[in-house]
């Protein structure tokens, strides 16, 4: 499939979206990481558009006390894949990572 051709100006909306994503996403690893936010609140909120198209073993790392090892240890045990996203975790999926870290 073809990329469409996008203006300059499209081109500068998508790349201004993107950077405020990224923002966002740190904002949110920094709430996770000092506890002001749990892992439960996060995965409660998913259909946000942030939190939604986030890496799950990103989330994961975002999380005191958990590495890129044992992110990707539990996500192994649950049968998670590395490149699975928030928004494409099963009821199941969720309920475990709860039981384990949240």
């Amino acid at each position: 499939m073809a990329l469409p051709k996008l203006t300059l100006d499209e081109k500068k909306k998508a790349l201004a979206k993107a950077q405020e994503m990224r923002s966002q996403r740190a904002k949110l690893r920094e709430k996770l990481k000092s506890g002001e936010l749990t892992l439960r609140a996060v995965l409660e909120n998913s259909s946000d558009e942030v939190i939604a198209r986030m890496r799950v073993s990103y989330l994961l790392q975002s999380l005191p006390q958990v590495g890129k090892v044992t992110s990707e240890r539990i996500m192994n045990e649950i049968g998670i894949h590395q490149n699975r996203r928030v928004q494409g975790l099963g009821k199941r999926q969720i309920e475990e990572l709860l039981r384990r870290l949240g």
